[in-house]
């Protein structure tokens, strides 16, 4: 009776340090012409704190998601959390670039494993109706992540402005530390002996297609965010406030969604939620995404049935593997699979100054299209471990 009671005030604690994961997250964008003022960067060295954080993203996951596998989930999520807020305090209390870029990559690292790790505990507080809450957690996060983008996107005018706004988040992250010091955070059941759990091998007839989901995934979203803009303006010749618009559409449908959609994710189950809204999904995306400025609006509107993708794509790895092997396998399927993500972010620039943007946004279709294709096919010759 009393770990019931304990449930709510355990995913309370992850709704606070959601929406400070959220807003810190989205704080590199809002506030790199201020870095690069305040420094003196160059458009090099801006690129650098973004860099920094890919790397900061792909050591954690693969690193520290294997490693968490052997520690108490309570104690890896308290020691993400006093990592990411030590980096909030270097933001808050120095005044240098080199200190900026380590606390850069330890921000975005400890905030991409302590979302992770929210993700997969969060099913075994709700079994039965996994699928609404860990939706939920992701909507709380869209809620930091577009309340921050708003309000400090209007009220930033300086570096001082960003060393209050980490004090800010520090204070948040303190908050959802003390309540979870008097949470229980449930644990994976333990395997029995000889189990693949117990020897730590991964299969990687299952590991390899993950890594082709998430990877063809993450360029078809993050292509949006990074890309959609100046697609539409200088592809398209579509007005800056317009371009601006549809992307606000798309992400702000992504964050509706995983609020409206995700009790559809628990009684349609997993998969077939992945499927139904995934081919549903891409049919507005590339219609969009091909068709011109007539057919941008369908574009948009494909973030509202993405929305629950991503989330559900993660809840789906422990489909497939052994209780035990969650954590790590899903640190290590998502890091690999941010390499698309860097590489994609790396090469389409120069796809754009060689052919220009009309052929070259024919990768984001095409990455969607194989999404679909890898996820539809795995999922049929590869039956789950556990439903």
């Amino acid at each position: 009776m009393e770990q019931k009671r304990r449930v709510p005030l355990t995913f309370a604690a992850f709704v606070v340090l959601m929406v400070g994961l959220g807003s810190s997250d989205s704080l590199r964008g809002i506030f790199s012409t201020i870095f690069q003022e305040h420094f003196g960067l160059s458009a090099t060295q801006v690129g650098l704190i973004v860099t920094v954080s890919y790397v900061g993203n792909l050591v954690f996951l693969l690193v520290g998601g294997n490693l968490s596998q052997h520690f108490p989930k309570k104690r890896v999520l308290q020691a993400l959390m006093l990592m990411w807020m030590a980096s909030l305090a270097l933001f808050a209390f120095t005044d240098s670039y080199p200190v900026l870029l380590a606390a850069m990559a330890v921000v975005m690292g400890s905030s991409t494993l302590l979302n992770t790790t929210m993700n997969l505990v969060t099913p075994l507080l709700f079994a039965a109706s996994p699928g609404f809450f860990v939706n939920f957690l992701f909507f709380t996060q869209g809620i930091g992540t577009s309340g921050s983008q708003y309000l400090l996107g209007t009220y930033a005018d300086g570096f001082g402005f960003w060393q209050k706004t980490n004090l800010g988040l520090l204070a948040l992250g303190v908050a959802a530390f003390v309540l979870l010091l008097f949470c229980q955070v449930p644990e994976e059941p333990a395997p029995a002996d000889g189990t693949p759990a117990a020897n730590h091998s991964y299969r990687w007839g299952v590991v390899v297609p993950f890594v082709l989901i998430f990877g063809t995934y993450f360029i078809a979203e993050h292509g949006v965010m990074n890309w959609l803009v100046a697609y539409a303006t200088n592809g398209l010749g579509l007005p800056q406030a317009s371009a601006a618009r549809y992307l606000s559409v798309f992400f702000g449908g992504v964050m509706l969604g995983r609020l409206v959609l995700s009790p559809l994710v628990d009684k349609l189950g997993i998969l077939k939620s992945l499927t139904v809204f995934g081919v549903l999904a891409t049919v507005l995306y590339v219609a969009g995404s091909v068709g011109g400025a007539a057919l941008m609006p369908l574009w948009a509107a494909s973030g509202f049935l993405l929305s629950i993708v991503y989330p559900t794509l993660v809840m789906s790895i422990r489909l497939y593997f052994p209780a035990r092997q969650v954590s790590g396998a899903a640190g290590t399927i998502i890091s690999i699979a941010s390499l698309a993500d860097i590489l994609f972010n790396v090469g389409f620039g120069r796809l754009v100054d060689a052919v220009g943007y009309t052929r070259s946004i024919l990768v984001l279709p095409v990455s969607m299209l194989a999404f679909l294709a890898v996820f539809l096919v795995f999922t049929r010759r590869c039956k789950p471990t556990e439903q």
